[in-house]
């Protein structure tokens, strides 16, 4: 139970990181209210998430409450995306609908094993440079 736990919180982490990545490339600044928008979530929920990304250094908050993400969160935010990015391609490459491949490819950027990663984005590589 104790690691079922441990794996949501950290999915859930990803997902907040990713998010404010996306939204940081089409915005010139985060706040928790484009986070809470973006995600569904409510403002407050997205305020104590934020504050805990803070205490593990992922994020840095300034007094106007714009959030950036510090460089640990950064890295973890393009690597959850680029994941996301190329899970969705090869599931639609697949003959998944675009918005299934979306929901899987959220799904599986969180469990995907480094080993089984570093496969898929070879072949991915590959299949782009073929």
């Amino acid at each position: 139970m104790f690691y079922i736990t441990l794996m949501k919180r950290l999915e859930s982490q990803e997902d907040y990181l990713e998010k404010i990545l996306q939204i940081s490339q089409v915005k010139e600044h985060v706040h928790a209210v484009d986070i809470a928008r973006e995600m569904s979530f409510s403002k407050p929920s997205v305020s104590v998430a934020m504050n805990k990304l803070k205490d593990m250094g992922y994020v840095e908050i300034n007094e106007k409450g714009w959030i950036t993400l510090t460089s640990s969160g950064l890295a973890i935010a393009e690597k959850t995306l680029e994941k996301h990015i190329i899970l969705t391609k090869m599931l639609v490459s697949l003959g998944v609908d675009e918005e299934t491949a979306k929901e899987d490819a959220c799904r599986m950027e969180h469990d995907i094993s480094d080993a089984t990663w570093k496969a898929i984005k070879k072949h991915a590589d590959y299949l782009d440079n073929k």
